[in-house]
């Protein structure tokens, strides 16, 4: 049985719908992420926020008005058409959602503390469902009135990626037929302070597989498809997930974990690694992650294969990010042979695998026909999809 995913609807700080992220993304110079002192007071950093207007949440029920909710209904917005038709074609009764976050409403609870701090009570406009992590799931499901399954995977920064392969599965085992996929997170003080306590977060851009790299830049965005058997452009061909088992927050230093995630997905595809044209990396700019990465790239497909990190445009958008890294692998597949640029400062760290990093301008003569992308969390919770020209 063939999927197909639709044109994913997204907005990040790489660009506020597909088209935007298509001109960044194959850019020669970075934007996106930028200097940013709102998020965490006081402390300047680079971050990927999203800096387009969001839609206004009072259509929503006060337990669901969240940021968090607001870039999902911005996403939304642009795979409207797909889905009314989805639900037209097939019943609402068959129609699923299935998204990965890891922050859901945290913001409305830093705030909300806040209040209750400076104030002696919590802000009228704060209620604590608002923080649930299922909220993005029900609230696109009550807000569509669909009936199939509806549920949020979080598995850190790995949630957005196995959200498409959650949904996957439930049109393999006939649940539904069609399904609302992808990932959301907004910014919080929260996860900005905390990977910084964890020494993981860089204050200058990010610059994945870097001689000189330091960290991550955390960010924010959310992205959708409608999965369903309708031929489009563009199939979920492969999936592949594993767990490494090795630490809370470190990989397995060799990649096993992550080679087990690409082999399962090259597996599930039918197809053996030389047919991969393109490989988005993880590439979080983290020293261990990279390390580990361009190790089981290497075993895996040798050191030919063009490779790129999209997280210096996006930033690290953690529950949402293998979402919009798909959405990224699709636009590659149904493109004219143009790759993702792979931005840092040039400087290769002689100690990892010599991977072949996109430089700009870099193209093949068409589309790749098949198109990796990695989703490492912590925990060693891995995933990997390919994506496929139908």
């Amino acid at each position: 049985m063939s999927l197909y995913l639709s044109p994913p609807g997204v907005v990040c700080a790489a660009g506020p719908d597909l088209d935007h992220l298509r001109d960044a993304v194959f850019a020669a110079t970075p934007g996106g992420v930028a200097l940013n002192d709102s998020v965490w007071p006081g402390h300047a950093l680079h971050l990927g926020a999203a800096t387009v207007a969001l839609p206004s949440l009072d259509v929503l029920p006060l337990p669901q008005r969240s940021r968090n909710n607001a870039l999902l209904l911005a996403a939304l917005a642009q795979v409207r058409a797909d889905v009314d038709a989805a639900i037209a074609r097939h019943g609402a009764a068959r129609v699923g959602v299935v998204l990965g976050t890891s922050t859901s409403g945290v913001a409305e609870g830093e705030a909300a503390i806040a209040a209750l701090d400076r104030d002696g009570r919590l802000p009228e406009g704060f209620h604590v469902e608002q923080q649930e992590l299922g909220s993005p799931a029900l609230m696109l499901a009550g807000l569509l009135g669909l009936g199939g399954p509806r549920y949020v995977v979080s598995t850190a920064c790995s949630s957005g990626a196995k959200a498409l392969a959650s949904g996957a599965r439930l049109l393999l085992a006939g649940l539904c037929d069609a399904v609302i996929v992808g990932g959301v997170d907004a910014l919080c003080g929260m996860t900005v302070a905390g990977f910084t306590a964890l020494e993981s977060v860089d204050p200058a851009r990010c610059r994945p597989m870097s001689a000189t790299r330091a960290g991550i830049n955390i960010g924010e965005g959310a992205a959708l498809f409608v999965l369903s058997r309708e031929p489009s452009a563009v199939r979920l061909s492969g999936w592949g997930e594993s767990s490494d088992a090795h630490h809370i927050s470190a990989p397995e230093p060799q990649g096993r974990g992550a080679l087990a995630a690409m082999r399962e997905a090259l597996q599930r595809a039918g197809l053996d690694p030389a047919d991969i044209g393109y490989l988005n990396l993880h590439g979080t700019a983290t020293p261990q992650n990279d390390a580990m990465e361009s190790r089981a790239v290497e075993a895996l497909f040798g050191l030919a294969l063009p490779c790129s990190s999209t997280k210096p445009l996006t930033g690290h958008a953690l529950g949402a990010a293998g979402a919009i890294e798909a959405a990224i692998a699709w636009l590659t597949v149904a493109g004219d042979g143009r790759l993702p640029v792979h931005h840092f400062d040039g400087q290769r760290d002689p100690a990892l695998p010599l991977i072949a990093l996109v430089a700009p301008g870099q193209r093949l003569p068409a589309a790749p026909r098949h198109v990796m992308s990695n989703s490492f969390a912590f925990g060693g919770n891995n995933a990997s999809l390919i994506l496929s020209h139908a």
